[in-house]
């Protein structure tokens, strides 16, 4: 055998040589689906991070404001938001009555007034809440001395047992 029958091995002319800076990129095509796949992780983690501060906003309850200006007892509306400035009357367990030179309204405050230590008697008090079915349903109760005292949950009674459906029962 002569020396030209010697088998070297062959080389593809494209393949990279060691150095070459060819080594050290990822092949075509893996950059883009990095990429891509990044952006899919970012695009969720968007969307449960708007969706989680949707949910909260949904579970809070609502604010409420009633006007700061006092109207007398005996104008207030027939049901809505008030502000009524007045003294203490009477207490009853978790109610008191406020009397105002116009009338009186039956105030209640939920858990907060049980013990009938939220106000006292002859006490000067500006009462914010929601006037229904009779009561003055507080929200909020400022003293003279301009402490006021958050009371139990902001906006409307819940609906009656058994949803909404129930209201339209025959």
């Amino acid at each position: 055998m002569s020396s030209d029958s010697t088998v070297t091995p062959s080389h593809e002319p494209n393949a990279p040589k060691p150095g070459d800076a060819r080594l050290t990129r990822a092949p075509h095509g893996a950059s883009t689906r990095y990429a891509a796949m990044t952006l899919g992780v970012l695009g969720i983690l968007a969307v449960g991070i708007i969706a989680g501060a949707g949910a909260v906003s949904l579970t809070r309850p609502s604010p409420e404001m009633a006007p700061t200006t006092p109207v007398a007892i005996a104008s207030m509306p027939t049901t809505g938001l008030v502000t009524v400035k007045g003294q203490v009357a009477e207490i009853y367990g978790n109610k008191f009555v406020l009397q105002d030179s116009s009338g009186r309204a039956l105030v209640e405050t939920g858990r907060a007034g049980e013990g009938g230590k939220l106000v006292a008697k002859d006490e000067p008090v500006t009462v914010q809440g929601r006037f229904d079915d009779g009561f003055l349903r507080a929200s909020f109760v400022v003293h003279a001395d301009g402490r006021a005292e958050a009371i139990g949950p902001v906006g409307p009674p819940p609906p009656p047992h058994g949803g909404p459906r129930a209201w339209f029962k025959p």
